[in-house]
Parts: structure tokens; sequence; C-alpha cells
């Protein structure tokens, strides 16, 4: 069956990871409620810069900060389509919509949707 994939990485202060991971349960759980089949969040453990790009360098990466990998399945991309646009207007979620009330920098973060091209 085919699936589709939303994608994130993001740079995050260590002495908010907990900040962080409270949005991100709380995230998880609405997504899930509407329809994802899995919610992933994932903080880094062994990745280093690389000569020309790497997960730090890509987000810019600063001391005592931490990369998260997130991602998110859907059946589909029409799927994702229909849950992102209720996710998008759950007034639970609100306060996240703010940008300068997240616990990490989001003009560093970054993001894509992805169709699955090989699931084994």
């Amino acid at each position: 069956m085919a699936r589709y994939v939303d994608g994130f990485v993001v740079p995050v202060p260590r002495r908010k990871l907990a900040a962080y991971r409270a949005m991100a349960r709380k995230a998880g759980k609405v997504w899930r409620e509407y329809g994802a089949l899995e919610y992933r969040e994932c903080v880094a453990d062994d990745v280093q810069p690389g000569k020309l790009t790497s997960f730090p360098q890509s987000v810019k990466l600063k001391a005592g900060e931490v990369v998260v990998f997130s991602w998110i399945v859907y059946r589909s991309r029409g799927q994702r389509d229909r849950i992102n646009a209720k996710v998008m207007k759950d007034p639970r979620l609100a306060p996240m919509m703010d940008m300068k009330r997240l616990p990490f920098d989001a003009k560093r973060m970054f993001w894509g949707g992805f169709k699955v091209f090989v699931d084994m």
C-alpha cells in the first residue's frame, strides 16, 4: 500500500528539549486523532558535520542546540492534505502557530512531503 510522509528537521536548544517534547506530544496526539498513521520525533544521537552538508549544517546548528528529525506517515498525499487542513484549524495547536512562542528557531526548520519510494 502506498504511503506519504511529511519530514521535518529542526534545531532545538538543549535547554528547551522538555518544552519541545511537550509540544511534540500534543501535536502528535492531534495528528493521530485526525488519521495520521505514525508520528515520530527523534533527537540526534550520531550526526557529525560533513565536508559539504549534514544535518547540523542544514539547520546552521549553534552551540547548545541539537537536531530533531521528525516524520508523519499518511495513507496518501490526499489524506495528508485533508489531515493537515484540520490540524492547522485545531484550537489546541493555536499556540504553536505563533513563531515567537516556539521552543526552537522556526526560520532554520525545513520540511517537505515525500512519496514513499521503497517500503519493506
